[in-house]
């Protein structure tokens, strides 16, 4: 009986996940200028629209661009903080990292609202590098958390042994532990890719709408007037996510990297 309640929670959520993208979906794929579910007539004009527009493309080129660089900057920190904590073990080590959870710990309202007042004052409001900075910094949490299980797989034994037949550090680390760990630097740069490219908050307040990105993007487009196209760009939204959630999960065991027993 317990099991049959868990299942029926579990399609509940489901349904209550699905149903949303189903209908955005419909939408994008209807003929229809309006909101018209189920589409009447099937038609492709918004993807096209989507494509030709030199607007939504170079909206489209911002965010991919953004989500990259702000993903190789949060990967490089966590690496850099992880890799001090597991050979040094100082207190100030376990301080920086404890420092690096907190952006989860605070509402986004604030951290956006701290950020802006920051770049105002450096004189960086409005430039896309305050924006793929921050973006760098408040997300580092996934893959420090995500790169701090990948050092806690590594063993004193396979240290020793290298240092025991001469290894110097530079080469324990290139031989040792990047490959080591390397499936764990790819599942957060993936993570941090994805909530960089969907994030809007701190990206419209720290630029405002000077550098649109895909997020802002749709939202001017809601304010000024609905067209379906903002249903083809949510789905290629979808479709990024799902797309890069399915490279890394090719070449790693992604739920396992995660912390997520899959063998349960």
């Amino acid at each position: 009986m317990s099991r049959l309640f868990s299942q029926l929670i579990l399609w509940f959520v489901a349904l209550g996940i699905l149903t949303p993208i189903v209908i955005v979906a419909g939408v994008s794929i209807g003929a229809s200028k309006t909101i018209a579910f189920p589409p009447q007539e099937f038609s492709l004009h918004w993807y096209q629209m989507l494509f030709s527009d030199p607007d939504w493309l170079k909206a489209i080129g911002t965010s991919l661009l953004v989500a990259c660089i702000a993903a190789l900057i949060s990967v490089a920190l966590a690496l850099a903080i992880n890799y001090v904590l597991w050979r040094l073990k100082t207190g100030f080590a376990k301080f920086v990292f404890a420092l690096g959870l907190g952006p989860f710990l605070l509402p986004p309202i604030i951290l956006a609202l701290g950020a802006s007042l920051f770049w105002a004052e450096v004189g960086w409001y409005g430039r896309i590098e305050a924006t793929v900075i921050s973006h760098g910094i408040f997300f580092v949490t996934l893959p420090l958390v995500v790169l701090a299980r990948g050092f806690a797989s590594l063993t004193d034994d396979v240290v020793e042994a290298a240092q025991m037949m001469g290894a110097t550090p530079r080469q324990l680390f290139r031989t040792i532990v990047l490959p080591l760990i390397t499936p764990y630097l790819l599942t957060g740069f993936a993570l941090v890719f994805i909530i960089s490219v969907n994030e809007y908050l701190i990206a419209n307040m720290i630029s405002g709408f000077v550098v649109e990105t895909l997020p802002i993007k749709i939202f001017n487009n809601v304010r000024y007037g609905y067209s379906p196209v903002v249903a083809a760009a949510s789905m290629l939204f979808i479709g990024i996510t799902v797309a890069v959630l399915l490279l890394v999960a090719r070449s790693t065991d992604l739920l396992g990297l995660l912390g997520v027993n899959s063998k349960k």
